[in-house]
């Protein structure tokens, strides 16, 4: 029996489609989904009938799984593959929702892929496991209202895209409720593959995110924070990018090539204003050249892109808290005693010198974690 169609683009009411689906997956029956790359056919892994049904879709590939997890969201993905590592997690923090699959190794204890059902078990697991988190908002909807983790049949490495809700009918695999139809997918290609371990990753399957893209994504992100973003956090980003550049025996404008990103912004910067002249003077007689420096505010997304914040005072790190409470785990002081750095705004060229040798100090004490925390080459 055919699925039925729902065309979403003509729905009166989007939560009636997103109920309807979610009482098909709750009953063990498979739903076709758009994500941003291709139509996928999802089904809950807690049912052994939806499993099965969900097999009836599975393209077999050598080096994936039959079935793909689903997940919400990053946050996820070490419950999955306890392993996964600092360089995978800031990837996926940084790529989800959106078109990077990652594969994963399945043999861990602690992964939660030892607690589902046998049959599921088989169909996602093996060496490794495939996760998604398609950025398609319907699919992570049903998903936060399905009880039990879901699994996804896509085409495997090789295969035409399902791009069009038409392509899934094409098929003519069984056990399909319904297909919700939102016209043609946005990238008609293949999310791109990652094989993610606890010391790197690989991109094994090219797609839609180049490959330097992804290595630029799972890069440490090291951002400084002050007020204004004008003198001492640009002042420690010079000085941070010169010391690492030291210890990766490379120039400064190499570092990001490394696996590092160094940043600065203010709580109440303006954007484009230049460094004080105080600032450049004191960096120049350091080596470093702050006169291209562009403030910049601190921002919602530069904080959810950035691993490891330090904050020039205690009360930068407070606002910052403050806003962002889900920051907590990666905000800091930049002075690991707690002391809050001299402002120098204002004061003559000696004043800038000793803050600037404030800000050595603490990052001296701190270069040691960081280096130790970049991608491994």
């Amino acid at each position: 029996m055919p699925p039925t169609v729902i065309d979403l683009r003509r729905a009166d009411d989007a939560r009636d489609v997103i109920h309807r689906a979610v009482q098909a997956l709750a009953e063990g029956w498979c739903v076709g989904f758009p994500t941003e790359n291709d139509y996928v056919v999802a089904g809950c892994l807690r049912h052994p009938e939806a499993v099965a049904r969900l097999l009836g879709w599975a393209r077999p590939a050598a080096t994936a799984p039959l079935l793909t997890l689903a997940l919400r969201g990053a946050d996820e993905a070490p419950d999955w593959a306890p392993g996964i590592g600092p360089v995978g997690q800031r990837l996926l923090r940084r790529c989800w929702p959106g078109p990077v699959a990652a594969l994963v190794p399945s043999d861990h204890p602690d992964s939660l892929v030892h607690h589902i059902p046998a049959p599921a078990r088989d169909a996602i697991g093996g060496a490794m496991l495939r996760l998604r988190c398609p950025g398609h908002p319907l699919l992570a909807e049903c998903m936060r209202m399905l009880a039990g983790p879901v699994g996804i049949a896509e085409a495997a490495a090789g295969e035409a895209l399902a791009v069009q809700a038409a392509d899934l009918l094409a098929v003519g695999a069984p056990g399909m409720a319904l297909l919700l139809d939102d016209g043609p997918t946005r990238y008609a290609q293949p999310p791109t593959t990652v094989a993610i371990a606890a010391d790197g990753i690989r991109v094994v399957r090219g797609g839609i995110v180049a490959e330097e893209t992804i290595h630029r994504l799972s890069s440490l992100m090291v951002l400084f924070v002050c007020t204004g973003n004008t003198c001492r956090s640009p002042m420690a980003e010079a000085l941070f990018r010169s010391m690492l550049a030291e210890r990766l025996a490379c120039r400064p404008d190499e570092v990001e090539s490394r696996g590092v990103v160094v940043a600065s912004a203010g709580l109440s910067a303006w954007g484009g204003g230049k460094a004080s002249v105080g600032a450049v003077d004191a960096m120049a007689e350091a080596g470093a050249d702050l006169s291209a420096h562009e403030s910049q505010p601190v921002t919602e997304n530069l904080v959810r892109q950035a691993d490891v914040i330090l904050t020039m005072t205690a009360a930068h790190r407070a606002a910052i808290l403050a806003q962002f409470p889900d920051a907590a785990g990666r905000v800091s002081m930049l002075s690991p005693d707690r002391q809050d750095v001299l402002d120098p705004i204002g004061g003559p060229l000696t004043t800038y010198r000793r803050c600037a040798e404030q800000i050595r100090g603490h990052l001296a004490a701190r270069i040691d974690t960081l280096v130790a925390a970049l991608p491994r080459p």
